[in-house]
């Protein structure tokens, strides 16, 4: 049985949670995130709270549970405060920029790397240090995950992006004969 599942949700002030038939609708002020559960798991609102339960009593049933309860508190802890991903730019001549809606970055290429901030994302760039904010945990992970893939650290000098909170395992280089 789901431990996930059974924890209720609290709606923080100023967050508006409705249902609608299977879609529930988490509004804050101008943004609005919805959560399809394609009648899966049933939901009710209570006392400042979203109570998620089991529709069925299947092991299927009960992984939906968690899942949905889950992608719930997500999409409310994400217009109330945001999600953020952090990643550090480490490299002799490797820079990142903000220019309008592009991020670009210069990871020793002979070209720049243009890469297109999607539409909800905040993408600032601090020194070395690339921070992207959002309110869908899934699209900044996403848009993180994409921008270390430009250039993943390497083991032997720790050169290329890498998550802020990330330990790269340095390798020891060759070593000369005797």
């Amino acid at each position: 049985m789901s431990r996930i599942g059974k924890q209720p949700i609290a709606i923080p002030a100023g967050v508006e949670v409705t249902v609608a038939g299977t879609v529930v609708n988490v509004k804050k002020g101008n943004k609005t995130s919805s959560v399809e559960t394609h009648g899966r798991v049933s939901v009710e609102i209570a006392n400042n709270t979203v109570v998620l339960a089991r529709v069925g009593e299947t092991k299927e049933s009960s992984a939906f549970w968690g899942t949905y309860r889950a992608l719930l508190s997500n999409a409310i802890v994400g217009l109330d405060q945001g999600f953020t991903k952090s990643l550090e730019i480490n490299g002799v001549g490797y820079r990142a920029a903000v220019k309008g809606n592009v991020l670009e970055l210069q990871l020793g290429y002979s070209h720049p790397i243009n890469y297109d901030i999607p539409a909800g994302l905040e993408v600032t760039v601090e020194k070395n240090v690339i921070s992207v904010k959002g309110a869908d945990k899934q699209q900044v992970g996403q848009a993180a995950a994409i921008i270390r893939g430009f250039r993943k650290p390497e083991p032997y000098k720790g050169k290329g992006v890498k998550y802020t909170d990330e330990k790269i395992i340095r390798k020891a280089g060759k070593t000369a004969k005797k």
